[in-house]
Parts: structure tokens; C-alpha cells; sequence
């Protein structure tokens, strides 16, 4: 759901001088500046701002990937008064930390608040209908539809979801290499590709999985494409499996809608999409744009929403 702030209420957009694209994650920041008119005029990075590992910190590097963005157009850093944010920040989606990062709002004119996921979603298709299947270290997918409305499917989570993702590929990789180990598996080279990165002993095996997560068992999705690109079976058959749980997320989105165009992304969704059926992969089209293009679309709505409305005809 996205939230719009104006501090001020509805007089605060008749300050807005620039107006930018915040995307922010667990791992990093980008933003987008652009002038009222919609010139761009630069773009900066910092830390991540995912809302999860703190509003503080969220808010520090939002700021801090926005004086950077300043800085690459050779302007001064503008007050936040005069900056309308649009920003698709992971974590947003849930409610308490979305409503602690606008209590902490240093005075921005407007900031229009949202999930990464819907973003992405709205920079892909340009603010249009359609679909998209991110799948990186964990997977989701989202849909627009003609009439406004937006879904999702999947994004549960690391280990109940995820399905088709880098941690999902680690996570089997490693139950079929357990299942090797004590007879249950027939050997593989993706199992001994396992052993030969980890060990080849239940302590070994069991230790790795005792301090590893999402990212750990992400780290081990190159080794299955490597070994099914040498021919592996065991690894091939993963694969297929990763992009069929894909494809289950598009269908879900998919019951009541004609066919929408698809958007795949992340490192893992945009391999598995070659693995998906021929009818699906005719539907995939280059995204129009990133997550930062759709928080600017996002917080340009907002500021058109907020206007205040023209003086009558004399």
C-alpha cells in the first residue's frame, strides 16, 4: 500500500523544486534526481535502507544517496523542504516499520512510500499492466492489471517460500547432497560439487548448515548452474524445477486476467526464464525501467494527487 507524507499537508508540493526516485534494499541504496520538469540530473548510491535493519539507518542512507546524487549533477545539496521522494524501500510492507520511517521524515515536501517490490513492478512496465518474476536470493512475483488493480504471488520467505530462488537451488542442492551421502541419492556431479566446496562428511555438511541462511545457501545456486551446464542431470532437473515454481507464481497471477507482457529480473529469474514454456517465454519483454523509475512515477502521481486545484475560468 503506498503512503503519502506531507508534512505540512497539502501546501507543502507548491515548494518542490526536485523531485527523486529512492530504490533501497538489504544491501544497498540508489536514487534518482530529476528536476520538476523531469530532467535527469544525477544519480548517487549508499548503504542499504531496508527497513528491517533499521529506520535510522534507512533514513541515513536515503539522505546520504541523494547528497551523492546532488553531488554527480554539480549542485548543492537542496533542503529536504524543496525535495519531493518517492521511494520503494524493502520492509515496507509491513505496517510498523513503514509508519516508523515517516514518523522519523527529516521535513521532506512529500514522500510517497511503498515496497521495492511495487516499484519494480511499476518501473518495468512504465507505470502500465503487466507482470513481474524477480528471483535473485529469494523470488516473487507481481502483477498490475488494466484496471489498477496490483497482486502478488509468492515473497513468503526464506524457508517456507521463495520457491525458485538462489537460496531455494542451495537449499535442495544440499538436501540432495545430504541424501547422497547416506544412500538415499544416487551420487551426482553436483553432489560432489557440493562435497568439494563444503566437505564430504556429515559434521562437515551439518556445521555449514547450522550457521548458514538465505545468502549461504544462495552462494551455492552458481554451482548447480555450473554443473548443469556441463551436463549434470541431477542439476538440469533442479533447474527445471526452480523455473516450473516460477512459472506457478505467473499462473497464479494470471486466473482472472488476459495474458499480461512479463518482466523476468533478479540473477536467477532472468536464466530460469529460458526453461519456462514456449507460450510464457513469448510474453517476456525487456522491463521499460528499474525500481527507481518507478518511485519517481510513484511520488510524481502523488504530487499530481496532491495539487492544489486550479483557480476557476474568470
Amino acid at each position: 500500500m503506498t503512503v503519502v507524507s506531507t508534512p505540512e499537508g497539502h501546501a507543502a508540493p507548491r515548494a518542490v523544486r526536485y523531485v527523486a526516485g529512492v530504490d533501497g534494499g538489504g544491501t544497498g541504496t540508489r536514487a534518482r534526481l530529476q528536476d520538476r520538469d523531469g530532467t535527469l540530473l544525477g544519480q548517487g548510491v549508499a548503504g542499504p535502507s531496508g527497513l528491517g535493519q533499521g529506520v535510522a539507518q534507512a533514513w541515513r542512507h536515503v539522505m546520504q544517496a541523494l547528497d551523492a546524487a546532488f553531488a554527480a549533477a554539480g549542485l548543492p545539496a537542496a533542503a529536504p523542504a524543496h525535495i519531493a521522494l518517492g521511494l520503494g524501500l524493502a520492509g515496507a510492507g509491513v505496517a510498523a516499520q513503514r509508519d516508523a520511517f515517516l514518523r522519523a521524515d527529516p521535513g521532506y515536501a512529500l514522500c510517497a512510500l511503498d515496497n521495492d517490490g511495487v516499484t519494480q513492478l511499476l518501473g518495468a512496465h512504465g507505470g502500465g499492466a503487466g507482470v513481474v518474476v524477480a528471483a535473485g536470493t529469494g523470488s516473487v512475483a507481481a502483477a498490475s492489471y488494466a484496471d489498477g488493480r496490483m497482486a502478488q504471488a509468492g515473497g513468503w520467505g526464506f524457508p517456507v517460500g521463495d520457491e525458485g530462488s538462489g537460496a531455494w537451488l542451495g537449499l535442495h542442492a544440499m538436501r540432495h547432497t545430504m541424501a547422497v551421502l547416506d544412500g538415499r541419492d544416487a551420487a551426482s556431479a553436483l553432489s560432489q560439487a557440493l562435497f568439494d566446496h563444503i566437505g564430504s562428511t556429515a559434521a562437515a555438511l551439518l556445521a555449514w548448515c547450522a550457521q548458514a541462511g538465505a545468502p549461504q545457501y544462495a552462494h551455492l545456486a552458481p554451482l548447480v548452474f555450473a554443473e548443469a551446464e556441463r551436463g549434470d542431470s541431477t542439476a538440469q532437473a533442479l533447474l527445471q524445477a526452480a523455473a516450473d515454481e516460477l512459472v506457478r507464481l505467473v499462473d497464479a497471477l494470471q486466473k482472472d486476467a488476459p495474458p499480461l507482457p512479463v518482466v523476468a529480473s533478479g540473477s536467477v529469474g532472468v536464466r530460469l526464464a529460458t526453461l519456462w514454456p514456449p507460450a510464457l517465454r513469448e510474453r517476456v519483454v525487456p522491463p521499460e525501467g528499474d525500481s527507481a523509475d518507478g518511485a519517481l512515477l510513484l511520488v510524481r502521481a502523488a504530487l499530481a494527487a496532491t495539487a492544489p486545484p486550479a483557480p476557476p475560468a474568470p
